[in-house]
């Protein structure tokens, strides 16, 4: 199922759910190294062309931190629209590198739903997958996320 946004609440997630995000967002090399460079992340995997061509690579590789977060960002308005606070990001991988120019994709699995005691929100764990334009994962992780109850929040 591809969605984007549509006033998800915590209701609306069931366990099991998959969802393929609506969009897409290539890596530019603006994003690779704006970034890293203001988080200090001066890894030569990220910074040193000639020495990366030289290895097995072949190319820098993208800050793992940047993949983490277009993949997140891109489920974002599907998963977080009426989130409440952000809970847990856990079981982080990232499987396969990232270079300057490829595109990347999310999808989103619901693994687990809990009521928490709150009325006016609930618990929803997600397994976020981030795939490159070829399809292969190159990030995931699991995301834990206060949600807002439709029955309390939306108008009646």
């Amino acid at each position: 199922m591809t969605i984007t946004g549509n006033d998800n609440y915590f209701e609306d997630f069931q366990v099991g759910d998959a969802y393929q995000h609506a969009r897409g967002k290539t890596i530019t090399e603006m994003d690779g190294v704006l970034i890293t460079n203001l988080v200090m992340n001066t890894a030569q995997g990220h910074f040193n062309e000639d020495q990366m061509a030289k290895g097995p690579m072949g190319q820098r590789i993208v800050f793992g931190g940047i993949t983490a977060s277009m993949v997140i960002g891109l489920a974002m308005q599907d998963t977080g629209e009426n989130a409440l606070r952000e809970l847990g990001l856990n079981k982080i991988r990232f499987r396969t590198p990232v270079h300057h120019g490829d595109t990347l994709y999310a999808y989103t699995e619901v693994l687990e739903t809990a009521g928490n005691g709150r009325e006016d929100a609930g618990e929803v764990l997600f397994r976020h997958l981030g795939l490159n334009q070829e399809g292969k994962t190159v990030f995931e992780g699991e995301r834990r996320v206060l949600i807002k109850r439709r029955s309390y929040w939306a108008p009646h």
